[in-house]
């Protein structure tokens, strides 16, 4: 099926690079996004590091803060996380068009959203006790206990995740993209602070690994940090608002502005993220019967890990391509949303792949960042690499569900999403019934990763019914010659690490997290450098797209 009355163009064809990846503002807009979510993300392995040294990667302690502190990321994802991603950037593209240029839209829906999420965190935060049993079912009652302390002071962070993405989504729909991918390093800042703080007054892991230690004092000072960080974090975008041309009023005239439609939109997504709750509880029975071995808290550090590259490189290309997605639905100009959707798959790709072969080499030293022990890093490790079998499905998979979004099809996402959820449910039951307790969590990870592959694989399907062709082949070679670059490049990065000691108990890579940096700082520089003399030699197009602009400038500065 092709646009009628028009030819989609090649969204490459903006820059000076035949077949390229991305267009110039594009690339700018996500270099700039790159660059916070890298900041931030280097700070939250900071965070991450001192965290793991306060209380621990596997033991009581550590998993009961890791359930009780992704209790409002849960709550926040079922009421708000995909309903303002999918529903609020391209309603307010669409108000955009208003006569007063959609503030009376963006200021009504700032309200509303104020006072659900907060009578929401109110009812969440009351029924702390009855979440932590929902999530924790293998805890002893010790942890039950320590678990709905530190739920108590995490659960307020629901309000400020859902008014940090409320506002930011807005500054990202009016073309304002900084704000949302640099407010994290202040979150980060503030956690590192109170753990350093936590470290200084009551010591570190070794002292606090066991729930039945903990005092209302220590609970307040992890737990209190936690969300501390998130509401710096969500109050630092409002002074933002002014650079987006906004500046917010509270409205309660919530009707005569288009509320309904968007209202429509967000009910399929709401059903979604509400499938999606169903998994995560069943996730987190199963894991939490494994604490003592990798549990729920390794699952949380493996995730961290693996969101690294898809956060900095995925999430930063699509940001910045979604807006412009929802406006091409808005104006009808299928063509173009095509063009844009296979330039935002290759370009995450690129990066993708090198990603998946490369952080697979280093599985064990970057483990090493977090372990106290050789025995959590040879539990984290298996781990992480059974969420690097998902990482490029996943990147597929997140492209094209902004594409869902942007042509406001969210009841087939729901469906999607209905189908993979009794996929990753029917797989985790039979993980917990069949597979030893030391190695559940890799279990999970796998069967996650092959759901999702499942997702992305039924929602490519649907839209090239929906779009016609999606440059289908195109995207194929690309991930192929990434692919045969990436390994020769993985296979010198494992001849590093091998002539460093190799992954053994008391090897210079893990042996420590000196060795473990200095060992991904010199096996990742080696193979970042050969995988880019692979691609530039070979002329690959969605390396010159990036590469060719650094050089002119270079140039120009000489």
């Amino acid at each position: 099926m092709t646009d009628p009355g028009r030819e989609g163009t090649d969204a490459a064809s903006v820059v000076d690079v035949p077949d390229a990846a991305v267009p110039t503002t594009i690339g700018r807009a996500s270099a700039f996004l790159a660059s916070g979510t890298l900041v931030s993300r280097l700070l939250g392995f900071v965070s991450a590091i001192v965290l793991a040294t306060a209380i621990s990667v596997n033991g009581g302690a550590g998993d009961t803060f890791a359930l009780a502190n992704q209790l409002p990321n849960n709550i926040y994802s079922l009421i708000a996380g995909g309903l303002l991603s999918a529903v609020i950037v391209p309603q307010i593209v669409k108000a955009n068009l208003h006569s007063d240029g959609g503030a009376a839209f963006i200021n009504r829906i700032i309200t509303i959203g104020l006072v659900v999420f907060i009578v929401v965190t109110v009812i969440a935060t009351l029924c702390a006790p009855l979440l932590v049993r929902l999530y924790g079912g293998g805890f002893s009652p010790e942890e039950l206990s320590l678990a709905t302390g530190f739920a108590y002071w995490c659960l307020p962070q629901i309000f400020f995740y859902a008014l940090y993405s409320l506002i930011g989504e807005t500054l990202n729909a009016r073309g304002v993209f900084g704000p949302f991918t640099w407010a994290p390093v202040l979150n980060n800042i503030v956690v590192i602070g109170s753990l350093i703080l936590f470290i200084a007054l009551f010591g570190g892991a070794s002292e606090h690994g066991q729930a039945a230690s903990w005092t209302p004092m220590q609970i307040a000072v992890v737990g209190g940090g936690a969300t501390l960080g998130i509401a710096v974090q969500a109050f630092a975008l409002f002074f933002f608002l002014g650079r987006a041309g906004l500046k917010y009023r509270p409205n309660f005239r919530w009707r005569g502005v288009g509320l309904a439609s968007t209202g429509r939109a967000a009910s399929w997504v709401f059903a979604m993220f509400l499938v999606t709750q169903v998994s995560g509880v069943v996730e987190a029975n199963v894991a939490s019967t494994a604490t003592g071995d990798a549990s729920i808290n390794a699952m949380k550090y493996g995730w961290l890990m693996f969101m690294l590259p898809h956060s900095i490189a995925t999430v930063s290309i699509v940001t910045a391509y979604y807006t412009r997605m929802s406006s091409h639905v808005r104006d009808s100009r299928l063509g173009d949303l095509r063009d844009d959707l296979s330039s935002a798959l290759r370009s995450s790709l690129l990066i993708i792949v090198f990603s998946t072969v490369g952080l697979a080499v280093l599985a064990y030293p970057f483990s090493a960042i977090f372990g106290q022990r050789y025995s959590e890093v040879a539990s984290l490790a298996p781990v992480y690499l059974g969420y690097l079998t998902g990482l490029v499905p996943f990147t597929v998979f997140f492209v094209l569900l902004r594409v869902f979004y942007a042509l406001d099809r969210t009841r087939a996402a729901f469906v999607i999403q209905v189908i993979q959820t009794a996929f990753y449910v029917g797989g985790a039951l039979l993980v917990g019934a069949l597979v030893p307790l030391g190695s559940v969590a890799v279990a999970l990870a796998i069967v996650l990763s092959a759901a999702v592959a499942l997702q992305g694989l039924l929602s490519a399907v649907y839209l090239r019914r929906a779009l016609g062709h999606l440059d289908t082949w195109r995207v194929l070679r690309r991930t192929l010659w990434f692919a045969a670059a990436a390994v020769p490049a993985g296979a010198a990065g494992w001849g590093i690490l091998t002539l460093l000691g190799g992954v053994a108990e008391g090897a210079f890579s893990v042996d420590g997290k000196p060795g473990a940096i200095i060992t991904m700082l010199i096996a990742g520089f080696a193979m970042a450098v050969i995988y880019a003399v692979l691609l530039w030699v070979t002329r690959n197009p969605e390396l010159r797209a990036f590469g060719e602009p650094i050089l002119r400038r270079l140039r120009r500065a000489r």
